[in-house]
């Protein structure tokens, strides 16, 4: 549950900027950069105040601004409880590079934070941004690597088609020869052919077959 008088309590404070006449000279950061031993420009401990800002609101409008669907409420009142590992996890549900979002996004998460009517939203962008360093920091970013496999493409992986029959060209043989006994091949067998007229050629086969027995007669 979040700190609901959080944002009565805490001001939005950020870490110290560079001034904007030395930093458009390079491309370095736009925080001051912190000295090996020096204490956290942007200590833990000012973290959690400005993430117990906070209110969970019923509608998160934050949520419905970002468009990533960051679940912000979420992690926000994990950083506050000092639970950073769960809170990587709920920023890596919907985010696969907050490295980069944290520092490039341009927060419209923080214009529709409902406390940005009085002109002083939560540091939602910030609060990503530590939550991200403190992961890396930690070791609990770790390259994912796909499941072992042959490459694909690779003959090995590629699926064989069953053996279909092979189709000839040529026209099929007889499947039957008119005996010497039999009828010529100019009596032909119809519906009004003569009982006596044994043998037609089908147009399917290309040979002589024998017509069924017509009576005694026949």
């Amino acid at each position: 549950m979040a700190d609901s008088t959080g944002f009565l309590k805490f001001e939005r404070g950020l870490p110290p900027r560079r001034p904007v006449e030395v930093r458009i000279r390079d491309w370095k950061d736009v925080y001051v950069a912190r000295q090996n031993g020096e204490d956290p420009l942007f200590p833990t401990a000012e973290v959690r105040k400005q993430a117990a800002r906070c209110m969970d609101c019923g509608i998160p409008f934050c949520h419905h601004a970002c468009p990533v669907a960051n679940l912000i409420p979420e992690w926000n009142d994990l950083a506050r409880r000092d639970d950073w590992h769960e809170a990587i996890e709920r920023l890596h549900a919907t985010n696969n590079f907050p490295e980069f979002t944290g520092k490039l996004c341009p927060a419209p998460c923080e214009g529709s934070c409902v406390l940005n009517l009085q002109e002083s939203p939560v540091t939602i962008k910030q609060i990503e941004w530590e939550i991200i360093d403190r992961a890396f920091e930690e070791g609990w970013v770790q390259p994912q690597t796909p499941p072992s496999g042959p490459a694909r493409g690779s003959p090995s992986s590629a699926r064989v088609p069953p053996a279909w029959p092979r189709r000839s060209s040529s026209p099929a043989p007889a499947t039957t020869s008119p005996s010497t006994s039999g009828p010529t091949a100019s009596a032909g067998c119809s519906a009004t052919a003569s009982p006596s007229s044994r043998w037609r050629r089908p147009s399917s086969t290309g040979g002589w077959t024998r017509c069924a027995p017509r009576g005694p007669g026949s």
